[in-house]
């Protein structure tokens, strides 16, 4: 099975940044995509940054210019630089990545880290 420990998340004010990790632990043959989730209170999870296996990463417009999706295929980590931060970005982020194993080929989440923006 894999694992995945999410860290970074925590209290900012409007205007300041965070950086979230994703590390990726247990049995499995290769990481393919890693994606960056998030869910506000009352509203659906919504993808926020995909990091595919080979290209750039994709970003919803919202955060477009502010957010830096990146991984380190060495660490099995990725990581989601958040610069500029606004309140409406307060939300819970978690990871997504999918995992080549003995099982497959699966999706496994995150355990998600609270983001929380200050006006």
């Amino acid at each position: 099975q894999v694992q995945l420990v999410e860290s970074g998340g925590g209290l900012v004010q409007a205007g300041g940044s965070l950086r979230l990790s994703c590390a990726a632990s247990g049995s499995f043959f290769r990481i393919n995509a890693m994606d960056w989730y998030r869910q506000a209170p009352g509203k659906q999870r919504e993808l926020v940054a995909a990091i595919p296996t080979a290209g750039s990463p994709n970003y919803v417009d919202a955060v477009k210019g502010r957010f830096t999706a990146s991984r380190d295929l060495g660490k099995n980590t990725a990581y989601l630089q958040m610069n500029n931060l606004k309140p409406e970005d307060t939300a819970v982020y978690y990871c997504n990545v999918d995992v080549w194993g003995t099982f497959g080929i699966r999706r496994f989440w995150g355990q998600g880290t609270q983001v929380t923006v200050d006006p």
